[in-house]
């Protein structure tokens, strides 16, 4: 197959929502449809002893939730789909930010007893600003939640976008029928099972067939309904789709495999093949000859046995392969990887190639940081990978001076990850974590203690925020640090930070410095 058609062939996204909408369940069903799996982990059973394929990490399976992105391919038709499934609590937000750099196209997941949550706002804004094709999944139509009508109209009001319904849900909980299929003109008939693929039925909507599976009453008004759509909804137009200036709407149930397929199906066919993406250089065309690619992410102890670091790399242009050297730009050096992995979530599989669009795990020994670059050998270097302020921070103490080495060396590696960042301060010299939300910290304990059998204690410590600073005056930036010297601190970069203690303080050292820039998130 010629570099064209494998990558055209190629569907990279992500799969983000508000926490408990759904997400990690509809990936699984993905699977289940790509065969990749053969039977769905029940999330939330504790009577199963399987959790989901995605949620692998031991705090994950406790917890219910995600917090790392998981990486999965698998083919469907003559489509090879990535899926990258988020973390949804707002405390691991900047992993989802980082993954949405990733991806040429996203599907958002709403509850529809809940509608759009302050989460899905967020991430929304994120799509918005890089103009990434966003498809809506509005889950849980097994259960009483909000008129679809009046969740389309706040699904346009609070996410900023045009939204047209490709499929019409029959009633709602118990009384559920099933979707009218718009994009395929098929009616969906709904059966609860959460292993089977319920029948669909190929007719018009003016169908008489359709009274006599659902009934007159409910017939005449789902007749009222589409009619009603065709009149307040633009036809659907794959432009403006893939544009990212019109979001369809798919309604199903994603616990009982219902209004998954559909998804599935249409999404394969209208969603964008890879990009091209914008370096600091040029803008770089995926079907070029020439590899290149970024970090988008570090996973350490993905294998507890062997401690190892895996660097997850975007391939943006050309063909990776095997054993072939490729420039470090960072380094300024060549490297080549014998064992390039493929995911199944935690299981990996080598791989001999990789197209545009891919996500290949590279082994890491400390080579990588979050955004370095790969290429075949010119100097390019992809933007867009932001570290945020931190909101929360906590001194981070040894409690046991036996396991110094291992603390530092887990501290290390999780901060690379980007699961938090870390400051030392200049006045006492002690480590700062920072973090976006509380439950960071209790994942960062767990896995010092888990992984790397070190056990840290956090102490308080009373800071606003972090913001890096940087100035073409040395001298006024040499007289601020004097000035604030108990509150200067280095990131691991080695770069300035100013922790703030208040938003006060804050601003008047912005008065009072004028000279000084102060930046709010890492990339600058």
């Amino acid at each position: 197959m010629s570099l064209r058609k494998e990558i055209e062939r190629r569907r990279t996204f992500a799969i983000i929502s508000h926490p408990d909408a759904g997400k990690t369940t509809l990936t699984e069903k993905l699977l289940l449809f790509g065969g990749a799996i053969h039977v769905a982990g029940a999330v939330k059973s504790n009577k199963i002893k399987k959790s989901a394929t995605s949620d692998w990490m031991d705090i994950e399976r406790q917890r219910g939730i995600s917090v790392a992105t998981s990486v999965m391919g698998f083919e469907y038709d003559d489509y090879k789909v990535n899926i990258l499934d988020t973390p949804g609590h707002q405390d691991f937000m900047e992993d989802t930010y980082r993954t949405l750099t990733a991806v040429d196209s996203v599907i958002v997941v709403v509850d529809i007893a809940k509608g759009v949550e302050p989460q899905t706002r967020k991430l929304m804004e994120v799509c918005r600003m890089r103009k990434t094709p966003v498809m809506i999944f509005v889950n849980k139509l097994d259960r009483e939640g909000k008129d679809p009508m009046e969740v389309l109209d706040e699904l346009e009001d609070q996410l900023q976008i045009a939204v047209r319904p490709l499929s019409w849900p029959i009633d709602m909980g118990e009384r559920f029928k099933g979707v009218y299929n718009i994009y395929e003109n098929c009616l969906d008939l709904y059966k609860p099972s959460k292993q089977s693929v319920t029948e669909s039925v190929h007719m018009d909507i003016d169908s008489p067939e359709i009274e006599k599976h659902i009934g007159d009453k409910l017939a005449t008004q789902l007749r009222d309904d589409i009619e009603l759509i065709s009149e307040v909804y633009p036809d659907f137009n794959t432009e403006d789709y893939l544009a990212g200036d019109l979001a369809p709407v798919f309604f199903g149930s994603a616990l009982y495999n219902f209004g998954v397929k559909e998804l599935l199906d249409c999404f394969v066919e209208i969603a964008p093949s890879p990009r091209s993406v914008q370096a600091e250089e040029r803008r770089v065309d995926p079907y070029e000859e020439d590899f290149s690619g970024f970090i988008f992410k570090i996973h350490a102890n993905m294998d507890p046995n062997h401690r190892s670091c895996i660097a997850f790399v975007k391939v943006c242009s050309g063909k990776f392969e095997r054993n072939v050297n490729y420039k470090h730009i960072r380094f300024n050096r060549q490297m080549k990887f014998s064992s390039p992995t493929a995911f199944m979530a935690q299981k990996k599989e080598i791989l001999d190639e990789a197209f545009a669009g891919d996500i290949v795990g590279l082994p890491d020994n400390g080579n990588f940081k979050i955004g370095d670059t790969l290429t075949s050998g010119e100097n390019l270097h992809f933007k867009g990978l932001p570290s945020f302020s931190p909101e929360m921070f906590k001194y981070i103490e040894n409690a046991d001076p036996m396991k110094t080495k291992q603390l530092q060396k887990g501290i290390e590696q999780l901060i690379d990850e980007g699961v938090a960042q870390l400051f030392t301060n200049q006045f006492n010299n002690r480590k700062i974590i920072g973090t976006v939300g509380q439950l960071q910290f209790e994942v960062i304990e767990y896995r010092l203690l888990h992984e790397y059998g070190a056990k840290c204690r956090w102490e308080p410590i009373s800071l606003y925020k972090a913001c890096w600073i940087e100035s073409d005056n040395p001298a006024e930036l040499e007289e601020f640090k004097k000035r604030k010297y108990q509150y200067m601190a280095k990131d691991k970069e080695g770069r300035d930070v100013f922790l703030a203690e208040s938003n006060y303080l804050l601003m008047m050292a912005q008065q009072d410095f004028k000279n000084i820039k102060f930046h709010f998130n890492s990339e600058f």
